[in-house]
């Protein structure tokens, strides 16, 4: 179940990730487009995290 858990919430950080780059793009924040390149790498490493337990069977 950790592996579904890991992706789910990668997937909810990657998108996240990216409505918060659009509106740091849209409104000029750099900050916030920052902060959303960020939250985005850590969804992707999240997906990662559960692709790699679903391969090791839950082990990690």
């Amino acid at each position: 179940m950790g592996e579904l858990k890991d992706k789910a919430k990668g997937l909810a950080n990657e998108i996240a990730g990216n409505v918060k780059q659009a509106a740091g793009k849209a409104n000029d924040d750099p900050a916030l487009h920052a902060e959303g390149k960020a939250q985005e790498r850590k969804g992707e490493a999240q997906n990662l995290l559960g692709k790699v337990k679903g391969a090791l069977g839950d082990k990690v």
